[in-house]
């Protein structure tokens, strides 16, 4: 019934100072970040493909998943902007499993936080310089953003956290976009509140810190379907669904209009396989109407190297230990269908 205070983890500077980032890997970034500001705020206007496995279980798996988007990129460069997903820590529903490389830098072994934290800082630097692409991560602890402040170019808020004050706060001090999902009861208001909190300045304690933001202009809404009350998965990517959000958008007068659909999750019942269908039926409803070829901004994608989904200990690899994902061959097909689609 108390908490156990096992050692004092390294502050966020210190770590940057340990793992420091090269001239090569600041100007990639300052680069790739400038279009993804002009893909949300409509200058560019190239798709964005969010896109990689459900969790970042194994730093060599996901570093060779990483590369080979980087050739893919480079063959849909003109229409379509990869931002691989490097997700190092994974929200739990009932608080069991893996929960992610910031708790288990093996998920075969104990916990080990400031592992975790230092191996959380080396793969997403390895991932710019051995790609030279940027890469999104879920913001499931507020507190820990600063360890990879300097390296993330997109952060996920989830269904779970969307409602909770601290994320709200944080990303309002955020200069990357910041995509907030439609809580899992799905109720759009909840997520629409969520990003007038982020796109306004605010003062709050972080780190035991006094601090002042100026408010993100970049964040956004996420749609990833969600659950009744019977426990049934319901989607909200249906050209329907995308006029409201536009409709409600229009109400609330943010800035920069702008939707990322996650085409996993209750959007497809967790049958990963769909992801291809619904991503491009959203196309579809984008070349049908105006007001959602500008809305939409581009997909979020669970994907890795092999199809499915195994348990820990499984041992194969580039196969997703938490919720399955569509293998290689089959994103490549995707990724390259999306081009010619658009």
């Amino acid at each position: 019934m108390s908490m156990d205070f096992k050692r004092k983890l390294p502050i966020p500077k210190e770590v940057k100072e340990q793992y420091p980032l090269t001239k090569e890997i600041i100007a990639v970034k300052e680069e790739r970040d400038a279009v993804i500001r002009d893909i949300f705020t409509g200058k560019d206007n190239r798709f964005a493909l969010i896109i990689g496995p459900c969790s970042a279980d194994n730093e060599d798996s996901v570093l060779d998943y990483v590369t080979r988007l980087s050739d893919l990129q480079e063959k849909v460069k003109d229409k379509v902007f990869i931002i691989p997903r490097i997700y190092t820590n994974k929200p739990r529903t009932t608080g069991d499993g893996y929960k992610g490389l910031v708790h288990q830098p093996d998920p075969e072994k104990e916990s080990d936080l400031y592992e975790g934290i230092l191996a959380i800082r080396r793969l997403h630097t390895r991932a710019i310089a051995e790609s030279g692409l940027v890469c999104a991560d879920e913001m499931l602890y507020p507190e820990n953003h600063r360890y990879l402040s300097d390296l993330i170019s997109y952060i996920a808020v989830g269904a779970r956290s969307v409602e909770n004050q601290q994320h709200r706060l944080t990303a309002s001090g955020i200069d990357v976009p910041v995509g907030m999902k439609n809580p899992t009861g799905g109720d759009l208001s909840v997520m629409l509140n969520s990003i007038t909190a982020a796109q306004h300045s605010h003062n709050f304690i972080f780190r035991g810190w006094d601090v002042t933001t100026s408010g993100n202009p970049l964040a956004h809404a996420i749609l990833r379907g969600y659950v009744d009350e019977f426990g049934r998965s319901v989607p909200n990517y249906h050209y329907e669904d995308l006029n409201r959000v536009y409709d409600m958008y229009q109400e609330k007068g943010l800035e920069n209009m702008a939707v990322i659909v996650d085409t996993n999750h209750s959007n497809s019942g967790k049958k990963y396989l769909e992801q291809i269908r619904i991503s491009k039926e959203i196309l579809h409803s984008m070349r049908h109407n105006d007001h959602i070829n500008k809305l939409v901004k581009g997909l979020m994608i669970e994907s890795y190297i092999e199809d499915g989904t195994q348990k820990i200990g499984e041992g194969v690899y580039g196969k997703s230990i938490t919720d399955p994902c569509i293998g290689w061959a089959k994103t490549e097909r995707l990724v390259l269908d999306i081009a010619d689609l658009l």
